[in-house]
């Protein structure tokens, strides 16, 4: 059952017990969560079940947003203990209507492109335990696609955190315009590119998702005012007139295989009339170097307050302050978190500051000035979401840091452009999900969510995204 007929039926009291009684198998074989948080979400349940606007929708929360009672990790050792006092403004908006049933597992601090830089265990691909579920939102990716009952993933993407685990995993992932939901109680990475969206298994639950979580937030200076939309109202609408724009760089990144299941989408696309032009997007060469120094840059700031005075996890006071600051952030630092502090704070340091973030600003620029062009041509940008099926962990660990950060060379350049983009599966390869990327410009969640309701008619089923004939 999906959320479409549960909200029909809404026998809310049963599903409650179902539902956890799925999340501790769930738990036990593939790893999806760092907390789970059933007293709390049953409290919450009691006290508002008899409230009419209380529909009793399950939803789990990626680890990097602050939930009051409930553990909030970053996936991190410096923050094991932190429980927040409040909520995020996402997280308001979503009790309104259900409870959190857990915290999903993350790379720390959304450190990593494969979920396994977690400080508190690495969920495994619930259609292969072999391989990874992808990151940082691999949590997230794993639940939904393992969980049967209706359900909504609360997740956030800072260069491709939503769309690879939903690639990987065979879900579908929204990563919304930058703005349009509110980051009122998320723990930074980037704060110029960090943006909560949403997880599931159809596109009703996407919109009615999205539905919920936008808006304005006098709480977030980046916030956008605009006026409201009903996403649910784009699905089913008809998509004949529509042009999609195919970046021959990006297909140019996937392995064979992906790329021919990517292209019998966009046949059946043309088979309804739409109609499909190849482009070029010549700065994407460029987008994996710029994300990193410009993320890595805001991380090492970010960051800087994990000291053990002002938050996170601390130790005896000994020697001086450079002493203990220094042994604080050894101690409960994982590797990657190390490495991107050291390599932001060397990018804005003088000297090198111009030479490398100030010019990658400039090709982000770029980058911005090149999709807005060609969205004055085309509804949608599609291209594939990530250049493989998701590996295995043994193939994983032969893997050099920098070979990890290429893995993010299709999802970067969208989340540079804090543009929308959501990755839907659309076929297998060695009996894996493929996912396909659909991208629009600023605020055209919409147009998205309309091409996905064609294509989700065809790729559905088991939800790997092999064809039905519907």
């Amino acid at each position: 059952m999906h959320l479409k007929k549960f909200l029909e039926e809404n026998d809310k009291e049963k599903l409650i017990d179902k539902i956890f009684n799925e999340v501790r198998k769930i738990q036990e074989k593939l790893s999806p969560f760092i907390t789970i948080s059933e007293e709390e979400a049953r409290r919450h349940f009691e006290l508002n079940k008899k409230n009419p606007n209380f529909l009793g929708i399950p939803f789990s929360v990626k680890d990097n947003i602050c939930t009051a009672n409930i553990k909030t990790t970053a996936g991190s050792k410096i923050l094991e203990n932190y429980i927040p006092f409040f909520d995020a403004t996402v997280i308001k908006k979503i009790k309104k209507v259900g409870y959190i049933i857990g915290k999903t597992s993350m790379d720390e601090f959304g450190f990593g492109s494969f979920n396994l830089n977690c400080a508190f265990g690495i969920p495994k691909n619930p259609l292969d335990t072999e391989r990874c579920c992808g990151g940082s939102s691999g949590g997230a990716g794993c639940l939904t696609r393992a969980l049967e009952l209706p359900h909504i993933a609360i997740a956030e993407s800072t260069g491709g955190s939503i769309s690879c685990p939903a690639s990987f995993c065979g879900v579908l992932g929204l990563t919304p315009t930058y703005g349009l939901v509110s980051r009122y109680g998320l723990i930074d990475y980037a704060s110029s590119l960090d943006k909560i969206g949403l997880m599931a298994r159809t596109c009703f639950e996407i919109a009615y998702g999205l539905n919920l979580i936008s808006g304005s937030d006098e709480k977030d200076s980046t916030s956008i005012k605009k006026e409201k939309e009903d996403y649910i109202s784009y699905l089913g609408k008809d998509i004949s007139k529509f042009k999609i724009a195919l970046p021959k760089e990006y297909f140019e990144y996937a392995d064979n295989e992906i790329k021919d299941v990517v292209w019998r989408a966009v046949k059946k696309l043309e088979s309804e009339g739409v109609r499909y032009e190849e482009i070029s997007l010549p700065s994407t060469k460029f987008a994996l170097p710029s994300y990193y120094i410009i993320a890595m840059s805001e991380a090492s700031t970010n960051l800087a307050r994990y000291c053990g005075i002002r938050y996170g996890s601390t130790l005896e006071i000994k020697g001086n302050y450079d002493e203990f600051f220094s042994s604080v952030r050894e101690k409960y630092f994982g590797l990657e978190a190390k490495r991107r502090i050291l390599m932001g704070t060397f990018c804005r340091k003088a000297g090198y500051r111009d030479k490398y973030y100030i010019k990658a600003l400039k090709i982000r620029r770029r980058i911005i000035n090149e999709f807005k062009a060609q969205f004055k041509k085309f509804d949608c940008i599609l291209a594939p979401t990530m250049p493989t099926i998701a590996p295995k962990f043994i193939d994983i660990a032969m893997l050099s840091p920098t070979q990890h950060y290429a893995m993010d060379i299709l999802t970067v350049a969208p989340n540079l452009a804090g543009i929308p983009h959501l990755s839907m599966p659309c076929g297998t390869s060695q009996g894996m999900p493929v996912g396909l990327h659909i991208i629009a410009n600023h605020l055209e969640e919409g147009k998205i969510l309309q091409l996905a309701s064609y294509l989700e008619n065809f790729f559905i089923g088991d939800g790997l995204g092999t064809e039905t004939n519907k």
